[in-house]
């Protein structure tokens, strides 16, 4: 590999760390808030849970980021490199100014605008982008009417119960639930990363075919 190749790799990795520095801790921010656990014990938790996350769902998600949404056979290392910058950089800015953002859209995006800089719209698969844009769409909306409906028959089912001993049930759930959010936003976002390596060790004719060496999970973890 070349020092570009490298640089890349880092940079994907710089883009992996302001991830979770952006959205791991809204996992714990439930346990925190209603003191569960105070704020250091909560962050060893999510750490170790996105960690673990990366190796236990599979890589569904890196194979979109990596060959679902551009034709891998037009990536460039300039390409990715553009990609990893743009979304890097929209992380820091909202992150400067108190904004909540998804580094996930900001890589997509990204992806899409060097793609389309460097190749044009040929190299674009608008099936993936398709489906990656409904589920930005749809998540919101089913996040919404789960959450109300849950909170609707919870708070009628525990209507006339204990303060206390309803909080004392509802502080042990808070934790397993915000445990599982750590694993599964390490996997879901964790693979987002494996994916752009894996382009860039495929660019560099490191791996003949686009594939998710274990390495590249372990790097990404």
């Amino acid at each position: 590999m070349n020092e570009l190749a490298i640089g890349a790799i880092v940079a994907a990795l710089i883009f992996d760390f302001l991830n979770g520095f952006h959205d791991a801790a809204n996992s714990i921010a439930t346990i925190v808030g209603t003191r569960v656990l105070r704020p250091l014990p909560a962050v060893g938790i999510a750490a170790f849970a996105n960690f673990v996350g990366p190796f236990l769902f599979g890589v569904a998600v890196a194979t979109t980021i990596g060959k679902g949404i551009i034709n891998p056979d037009f990536v460039t290392i300039d390409i990715i490199i553009g990609a990893l910058a743009g979304a890097i950089t929209w992380d820091i800015i909202t992150w400067l100014l108190g904004l909540p953002t998804s580094s996930s859209h900001a890589l997509v995006g990204g992806i899409i605008g060097a793609g389309l800089a460097g190749v044009g719209s040929n190299a674009i698969i608008f099936d993936g982008l398709t489906k990656i844009g409904m589920g930005i769409v749809i998540s919101p909306v089913v996040g919404l009417v789960a959450a109300f409906s849950l909170a609707l028959l919870i708070m009628t089912i525990f209507a006339k119960k204990k303060p206390h001993a309803v909080n004392s049930a509802f502080g042990k759930l808070q934790l397993v639930s915000s445990t599982y959010f750590s694993l599964t936003h390490g996997a879901n976002d964790g693979q987002k990363t494996m994916g752009v390596i894996a382009l860039i060790l495929l660019t560099q004719g490191v791996i003949t075919k686009f594939q998710i060496p274990s390495y590249v999970i372990l790097m990404a973890a």
